[in-house]
Order: C-alpha cells, then sequence, then structure tokens
C-alpha cells in the first residue's frame, strides 16, 4: 500500500506545528498541500524543503482554502487535517461536511498529541477567543515569576508570514530585533510589550527547535498562546482566559472550548467594564464544564497618559487588529477609553478607508467604529496611514499595544491606551504561581 495523502487546512501557524510534530517523518502519509485561510498574501508559496524533511524534497505547496474540494479530488487526498483556530464550532462542522463529501476523513489532532515536553518548567497561557486578554494576563503572569527571582522566557504562538528558513527560530530582544526580522504590525502587537519589559521572546515556524534554544536560558517557559489556540508545550500550569463580553463563546468555538475544559486555572477578564449576567453566564460554564479549575475574577484597567488631549475632540479609535478581525469584536479598550474620557465624537472610519483597509472592512462588516491596526505589509501600513489621514480627526486614540508612531506618521495629536491584568479574587496568581515554583 502507498502512503495515505493528507491535506494541512491552516493559516501559517499552527498548521506547519501540527506538521513538524505529527507528519514530517511519518512515511505512512504525504502531505500534498497546506491551505489557507484568515491571512493575507501567505498562499502561492511552499513550505520550504529546509524544514519539511528528507520527506519531501521540493517542499509542500501552500494554496487557498477555496480550491480545497478540487485539491481532494485531483490528488486522491484521504485525510484533511483541520489546523487553525478560534473559529465556531458550526463553521468547523461545514468544514468537515464538506470534506467528508468529498470522500476524505476530517481529522482533528488532540492538544496531548501535539503537545511538546519541555526540560523546563511550562507555564501557558491561552485563551477561549482571541481578544479575552491573554495578552495581559501574560504579562502579569510574567512580573510575578520575574518578581519571585526566576529568568523567564517568553515563547509566542506562530506568525511566520515571511521567509519561512529565515523565520524558523526567531530570537526577540531589542525593538530592533522586530525591525530586522520585518515583523508586521501584528507580531510586533504581540512581542513589543514583553521586549520593553527586558524579556526575551522566541517565535518562529519550528517550535521543537525553538524550545531547545529557550530552555537554554530559562527558569520558566512561558507558552504565550495566540488566537484561543492550545499549547504548543505539555504546561506544568495552564491558564485559560474567559471573556464575559462574549459569554457563551468559551462553549462555541474551536479549540477555545478545549482549552476551558483543560484549563487549571479559569481567568475571567474585563469584569470592570462587562455585565453581571456575562460573568455569571461564564462562572456557571466553568462549574459545569471544567469543575476543578480554579477561577480568577479580573479586571483589565486602562490608563491614558494625558487625557485632556482628547477630551472634547472628535477622535478615531485604532484597536488591535485581530481582536477585532477574526476575533470578532466590535470594540475594544479603546472605545471605552474614549466614551470615559469624554470625547465629543467617535468617527466612523468606513467612508475614509484606503485599499487593503477598505477591503477588511468590507470583509468584516461588524466594525463601524474603531479602525483596526492591519499592517501585514508596508503597502497596508501605508493604507492605515492614508485612512487616519483622510478621516481628519481632531485626535486619535490608539489602542494597540505598540507604539504605532514608530511605523507610520500619525499627522493628529494622539494618546496611546496601555491595559494591565489586576486580580480581584482569592486565590490570585501570586498564590498560584508561588505554590508551582515551590513544587518545581
Amino acid at each position: 500500500m502507498g502512503r495515505k495523502r493528507v491535506i494541512i487546512m491552516g493559516a501559517a501557524g499552527r498548521d506547519f506545528h501540527n506538521f513538524n510534530v505529527c507528519y514530517r517523518d511519518d512515511e505512512s502519509r504525504d502531505v500534498v498541500a497546506f491551505t489557507a485561510t484568515q491571512i493575507p498574501g501567505i498562499d502561492g508559496r511552499r513550505y520550504p524543503a529546509e524544514l519539511a524533511g528528507k520527506l519531501y524534497p521540493d517542499g509542500i505547496p501552500i494554496v487557498l482554502e477555496k480550491d480545497l474540494a478540487e485539491l481532494i479530488a485531483t490528488h486522491g487526498v484521504e485525510e484533511v487535517i483541520f489546523s487553525y483556530s478560534d473559529v465556531a464550532h458550526v463553521d468547523v462542522m461545514h468544514h468537515a461536511s464538506l470534506v467528508n463529501a468529498c470522500g476524505a476523513d476530517f481529522v482533528l489532532l488532540s492538544a496531548e498529541k501535539t503537545m511538546i515536553r519541555s526540560k523546563a518548567p511550562v507555564v501557558s497561557i491561552c485563551a477561549v477567543r482571541t481578544g479575552a486578554g491573554k495578552s495581559q494576563t501574560t504579562r502579569r503572569v510574567c512580573a510575578i515569576l520575574s518578581n519571585m527571582g526566576k529568568k523567564v522566557v517568553v515563547v509566542r504562538h506562530p506568525m511566520p508570514y515571511g521567509d519561512l528558513v529565515k523565520q524558523r527560530v526567531q530570537r526577540f530582544e531589542t525593538v530592533k530585533d522586530m525591525d530586522r526580522h520585518e515583523c508586521t504590525v501584528e507580531e510586533r502587537e504581540e512581542y513589543e510589550p514583553h521586549i520593553v519589559e527586558g524579556r526575551v521572546v522566541y517565535a518562529g515556524v519550528d517550535y521543537g527547535e525553538i524550545l531547545r534554544a529557550a530552555e537554554k536560558e530559562a527558569d520558566v517557559v512561558i507558552w504565550d498562546g495566540g488566537n484561543n489556540d492550545t499549547s504548543f508545550y505539555r504546561p506544568d500550569l495552564l491558564i485559560v482566559v474567559a471573556d464575559p463580553h462574549r459569554a457563551g463563546h468559551e462553549t462555541l468555538y474551536y479549540p477555545g472550548e478545549t482549552n476551558f475544559r483543560m484549563a487549571q486555572v479559569v481567568v475571567i477578564n474585563k469584569e470592570d467594564t462587562a455585565s453581571q449576567e456575562g460573568i455569571e453566564t461564564v462562572t456557571a460554564n466553568v462549574a459545569r464544564l471544567n469543575p476543578r479549575a480554579t477561577v480568577i475574577h479580573a479586571t483589565s484597567p486602562f490608563t491614558v497618559e494625558h487625557p485632556e488631549i482628547i477630551h472634547g475632540k472628535r477622535v478615531i479609535v485604532v484597536e488591535d487588529g485581530p481582536t477585532l478581525t477574526h476575533g470578532g469584536m466590535r470594540y475594544g479598550v479603546g472605545i471605552k477609553a474614549a466614551e470615559a474620557l469624554g470625547v465629543s465624537g467617535i468617527i466612523d472610519p468606513r467612508p475614509f478607508a484606503e485599499g487593503e483597509i477598505r477591503e477588511v472592512f468590507e470583509r468584516y462588516r461588524h466594525l463601524d467604529r474603531v479602525l483596526p491596526a492591519m499592517g501585514y505589509s508596508s503597502g497596508q501600513l501605508e493604507d492605515l496611514r492614508r485612512t487616519l489621514d483622510n478621516a481628519g480627526p481632531e485626535a486619535v486614540v490608539v489602542a494597540t499595544p505598540i507604539d504605532l508612531g514608530r511605523l507610520i506618521d500619525i499627522n493628529y495629536p494622539s494618546v496611546r491606551v496601555r491595559y494591565e491584568l489586576k486580580e480581584s479574587s482569592s486565590p490570585d496568581l501570586q498564590e498560584i504561581l508561588k505554590k508551582l515554583v515551590a513544587n518545581l
């Protein structure tokens, strides 16, 4: 019998990890293609031979997901591996139905099967949805462990949208490292807050090699998960963040529900701005689906330097891109800050959108009051700048975690909105991490 032909459905991240861990050296399987979605410009490339291994001397093509049915038929594919995250359960099953109708098996690999074991202790921070508040939770965990005298090294969920060979193992210690690696805005949003606080960040494509490098300089490895994906590393402690602004989503999205059921600690975040009903819904779902988990109630209060810059002004609000796009949020902390600080109006950016930013609004039609900080390319960044200029605000509220002014000219007065996690229940993260460290 020949090798079973396989397609891996992905978005330039989890798909490559699943291949590396489960299929790269599997002589019983032949991965004929990756399909691509969610991220612009990643189709039409190849997963390079240098990363694909001895079974794939020509690499593996990356093609558009819309061609999936044709690919199954053309290559006689028997298995399709679904390998991306933050997808509604109903949409996962639409994909499954298409694949099954084409005669192939639809496969969801377990989190356990794709986790790599570390020599160093691992704390994994994951979430049930994009934009739940995982980033500030990760920063809080890092700060606590650092204050305990532990050297923490952060390994970030993949975002390899450039030259995959060059991005095999990436190490970030300075802002210049991000420039050298030509990081997108999405990558910078995740790396920069750690870097400015003096922490080393790893990311890339081959998370086995990345882990071996991180272990050499870490007392504790922090898995900083992306979207609502499961951890690539087997954790000693799994912390999962839930969002009461989207109460119930912890049971409606893949693989967020998996995280929710596996969590040792569930952080219910943003309680200062969420409804009591939403908080109670998430709390009840923890009790129903994962009663062994410790629940931490938390807020993410914001701070704004020089709030007088926006008080009484017509503003445009720039928010973290992925939270608004595939995260499905209509607003973020920037809108909350603008409203709380008494702006005279919030500009709808859609009539002023240029080029690729206009395409983002056409695709994500729930957006109307916020401008997502999209920057997967220099052209997209230029369209973002032009959109701001077209809108002609009196001031700009920048709620993305990065210094956006380093990347584009903001030709109006602006303020940055920052936010950190603050626990409001006991045990808190300090107590839980203290116990973990004592047992290591």
